[in-house]
């Protein structure tokens, strides 16, 4: 049964009371036999009527609900669920399936946001979803490319290094510039606006190019593999030891472009703004923040370097053997 609201309910009521139905005599008139029931009925139904709209209308104000249901939550979510799909094709060396799902789940981030401007189905679900899957697919593939060898052990510290470096700093955001008091439920009750974070511009570069570096590197193997593409390869001039040299390359320019954009976090005092009105002490927490990263990242970096220098060298090293071992045959 329907639970009518009280005051909806009284409203009601009162309109049955002191209202008249329409076309009845004034309640001091004396009515023919038979009347009198069937003018409180009609007069019950009509406040019916009144009360059953009023709740109806009130109904959407009491429990709203968003249509989560839509095109681009579907592919956010299918994107989210791409990344272990790749990471397993990458870790049975199905090189080519696992390029065209990157593939996919590139042309989808795309799409779905379109989509979703373009037709207004944008959804709180789906703001908290699609960062998500961007980045659950980049730290999945970076382990993976990792743990594969297909990129340098520095260069995935650095990139998950620099995330979590931010994440620990954006926690103790949430919490230094929650409005008290500072429970548990307050902190996650993300309508209860503290701080903002501004992508930094070389942040935004460098976003874009780890991107261009993880699909370089799962199409390295495809093109390498032989066939159709390493002959296209030959014929426009080019080999597979100039394309390991300029992912090489490339590899230094990202590693310098994501150390860049996690200390850009530790110098600049905009990049972060703490809502308040207490600028003392907004100051104290900006500059307590940027020292959680500058300390965090700046370990980061002394460890990827070390890594540099050890155990990458010694894996390039013992790369060039092989091959040398391989031309002497």
């Amino acid at each position: 049964m329907l639970n009518v609201p009280r005051r909806l309910y009284s409203e009601g009521v009162q309109k049955q009371r002191d209202e008249p139905a329409a076309g009845n005599e004034p309640s001091h008139t004396k009515d023919t036999p038979g009347r009198p029931i069937t003018k409180n009925i009609e007069a019950a139904r009509e406040s019916t009527r009144v009360v059953r709209e009023k709740v109806l209308s009130a109904l959407p104000n009491l429990s709203p609900h968003e249509n989560i249901y839509n095109l681009p939550n579907f592919l956010t979510v299918s994107r989210l669920i791409a990344a272990p799909a790749t990471a397993y094709l990458l870790l049975h060396d199905h090189h080519k399936w696992a390029l065209a799902l990157f593939a996919y789940a590139g042309i989808t981030d795309l799409v779905d946001g379109w989509i979703a401007r373009k037709w207004k189905l944008q959804t709180v679900a789906g703001s908290v979803i699609d960062p998500m899957a961007d980045k659950a697919l980049m730290i999945i593939l970076t382990v993976t490319l990792a743990v594969k060898g297909a990129i340098p052990l520095s260069l995935a510290t650095l990139i998950l290094g620099r995330d979590a470096s931010l994440a620990l700093a954006a926690i103790y955001y949430r919490y230094a510039s929650l409005p008290a008091p500072k429970t548990l439920q307050r902190y996650w009750d993300f309508s209860l606006p503290s701080a903002e974070v501004h992508p930094t511009t070389v942040s935004k570069y460098n976003t874009f190019l780890q991107l261009i570096l993880i699909g370089s590197t799962l199409t390295l193997p495809v093109i390498t593999s032989g066939g159709e593409y390493a002959s296209l390869l030959q014929h426009l001039g080019g080999s597979d030891e100039m394309l390991r040299t300029g992912m090489t390359a490339f590899q230094c320019l990202v590693a310098g472009t994501t150390a860049w954009s996690g200390l850009s976090y530790a110098f600049l005092k905009n990049a972060v703004t703490i809502l308040g009105e207490n600028e003392e002490l907004k100051a104290k927490q900006g500059a307590r923040g940027r020292a959680i990263i500058g300390v965090t990242f700046g370990g980061v970096v002394a460890y990827a370097v070390w890594l540099a220098l050890t155990h990458d060298a010694e894996g390039a090293s013992e790369s060039d053997q092989i091959g040398t071992a391989k031309d002497d045959r």
